[in-house]
């Protein structure tokens, strides 16, 4: 008699942890944009790409603050392209390595 062996598990947290992390570099301009388009509304201030505009929150000036993160909105040409292809390569690391722990873990 032999004794089976315990089964491992998959490590999927590891790969849904990668998931996240792509997700979230590849939208974080996006991010940047809404927050300060939303602060900028929601305080009566102008905002757009052309120049920092004089924007009082909280008691100091945040124009030049919320003018850097729309501006960031720019960063999204790069980081929305490189996302898509990091998580093309993350789902064909993540397919090669299931298939060939499912091969080893139950002899298929």
């Amino acid at each position: 008699m032999s004794a089976a062996l315990p089964q491992r598990r998959f490590p999927w947290l590891q790969y849904w942890l990668g998931f996240a992390v792509i997700v979230l570099l590849a939208v974080w301009p996006l991010v940047s944009v809404l927050i300060s388009a939303s602060i900028a509304e929601s305080h009566g201030c102008r905002l757009d790409e052309g120049s920092a505009h004089a924007c009082i929150v909280w008691g100091s000036d945040w124009g030049g603050v919320l003018y850097t993160m729309a501006v960031m909105g720019w960063l999204m040409l790069a980081t929305l392209p490189l996302g898509g292809g990091a998580l093309l390569v993350w789902i064909v690391v993540l397919a090669i390595h299931y298939l060939a722990w499912r091969k080893q873990e139950f002899g298929a």
